[in-house]
């Protein structure tokens, strides 16, 4: 675990929509709560079930590499890890474009602002 100072440091550097190429290391419960990847930092990344395809067959498999996007990183230091979303169409839910509309409707505009800006817009 890094100490709060260090995911402070980790935490500012990253931009919303960052692509990662990362390893899935866990699938815990499939079609339950969703994937742990590596994508080579200190902390770990996660994709939430609620982006992920409804059909469990679709879900990238432990040992996948693929594109994730970051979506999210929670301030608190107590809880240190980085919330990814696929950059493959054909791990995102199949409605994926209607959750955006309707979740996060201006993701396009935060793409590459820091993790913080337009929080009040965005679900993580």
């Amino acid at each position: 675990m890094l100490s709060d100072d260090e995911w402070s440091r980790l935490r500012d550097g990253l931009r919303l929509g960052q692509v990662f190429t990362g390893t899935v290391v866990r699938v815990p419960k499939p079609g339950a709560i969703g994937v742990f990847v590596d994508v080579g930092l200190p902390v770990g990344g996660f994709v939430d079930v609620l982006l992920l395809p409804y059909d469990i067959a679709r879900w990238p498999s432990e040992g996948t590499v693929a594109a994730f996007e970051l979506w999210w990183a929670d301030p608190d230091p107590r809880r240190q890890q980085i919330r990814l979303k696929p950059a493959d169409p054909a791990f995102l839910r199949e409605d994926f474009d209607e959750l955006m509309a309707s979740v996060r409707p201006n993701w396009p505009s935060l793409i590459g602002h820091p993790l913080d800006h337009g929080r009040n817009t965005s679900t993580s």
